[in-house]
């Protein structure tokens, strides 16, 4: 599907069609892999995933595999092996080592989903390497798949990716030198790496970072353009909602000038706590107008919008503290109408078969113990801010 003589986007709904294309786009590479997730799971369909990486770094081709060390804590020994063996090199992004996660220093996590095969083609998205049927946490199988977005990218914003997944290789490289001091191999590690800015794919087409150092605003300021733009209509699904007072007053802002705003978000939801603080805003979102619908077949994985038909986001980013303030995210933003278009058929899809939505005055008679349980998971999440030191 070609929108642009400069770009080709296609929109991908979940590991059954995010799976397939990276394999198809893997079993084709010729010189150079690069991949980076939050979770690699290497059971049932994340299985093909990690064949193919194996399959192409067997060929020659260079595959270097990025993972975080909260999603994918350690691979299985099996795996260690064929990729060893296969010549696929892999790290571990910032492991958690004794004392797990309750130092907030090690709540930076690398929690982007990209992939670039031969500086040719791109992915970026909120998919993780793991089945859409399969629950990590080991309650039960799920019956619905997740649901989730990719996007696969031809053009110029390819460069773009490449160059931040290359930049962070060399970090980590430069970072591994220095801990074993090896201090000639660490600074030549930084000559070669890129430290200048992202290649920009400019106008309609763009990949936004968000880090901890260029970057550390720019998905939240890319939606807050997007949202004070919005003249009739906006549609956002995300996993994990509990957006900034800034954000809010955005989404307020827009509902009064007579925009229609609709929020997608959890109903069977992964972790009690970020849903009941999510819960606890929505009394002011719903007395101005806003929808809110709860999705229920199955795990809302999302972190996408639809602005007026034109405006578009796929990534990685949730609305949320963590991602907004700690993760390295990564969103693609297109202005264009078929693109938006194809996202918002979907998105309409989920809402017409699986979305429930939140009766304003149902909300407001909640029982004393569901507003306990609300209050309480926001005045956690509070905490979590403020132990990270900033402003929020």
């Amino acid at each position: 599907m070609r929108h642009a003589p400069s770009h080709e986007l296609t929109l991908l709904q979940g590991s059954q069609s995010y799976f397939p294309a990276l394999v198809q786009a893997m079993a084709a590479a010729q010189d150079e892999i690069l991949f980076e997730t939050y979770l690699f799971d290497f059971t049932a369909g994340g299985q093909t995933v990690a064949q193919a990486l194996a399959a192409a770094a067997e060929r020659g081709v260079v595959v270097r595999v990025v993972m975080d060390g909260v999603g994918t804590r350690s691979l299985p020994s099996e795996w260690q092996a064929r990729w060893r063996a296969a010549g696929v090199a892999w790290r571990i992004f910032e492991p958690l080592g004794a004392g797990g996660v309750w130092f907030p220093s090690r709540w930076r996590r690398l929690h982007r989903k990209l992939c670039v095969v031969d500086q040719q083609l791109a992915f970026c998205g909120g998919i993780n390497v793991l089945d859409d049927f399969h629950d990590p946490h080991g309650r039960k199988a799920l019956q619905q798949p997740r649901l989730d977005f990719a996007v696969q990218c031809r053009g110029p914003m390819v460069m773009a990716v490449h160059a931040t997944m290359s930049q962070l290789w060399g970090r980590m490289a430069m970072a591994q030198a220095l801990r074993s001091q090896q201090l000639t191999a660490a600074l030549g590690i930084f000559r070669e790496t890129e430290t200048g800015p992202l290649p920009d794919a400019g106008g309609r087409y763009r990949l936004v970072l968000r880090d901890n150092l260029r970057h550390r605003t720019d998905i939240q300021r890319s939606y807050l353009r997007a949202i004070g733009r919005a003249r009739h209509e906006i549609l956002i699904a995300n996993a994990f909602f509990f957006p900034a007072p800034k954000l809010r007053r955005a989404l307020v802002r827009a509902a009064q000038r007579g925009v229609r705003v609709r929020l997608l978000l959890q109903g069977y939801y992964e972790y009690a706590v970020p849903y009941r603080a999510a819960r606890q805003v929505y009394g002011q979102l719903l007395s101005q107008g806003i929808e809110i619908l709860e999705y229920q077949p199955s795990y809302l994985h999302a972190k996408v919008a639809v602005i007026d038909g034109r405006w578009a986001t796929v990534g990685s980013s949730n609305l949320d503290p963590l991602s907004l303030l700690l993760a390295r995210e990564a969103n693609v933003v297109a202005q264009d109408a078929a693109f938006a278009k194809a996202l918002q058929s979907r998105l309409e899809a989920a809402i017409a078969h699986g979305g429930q939505a939140v009766d304003p005055q149902v909300y407001a008679q909640r029982s004393v113990w569901q507003r306990l349980l609300d209050g309480g998971a926001y005045l956690l999440m509070r905490l979590a801010i403020l132990l990270t030191a900033r402003r929020y």
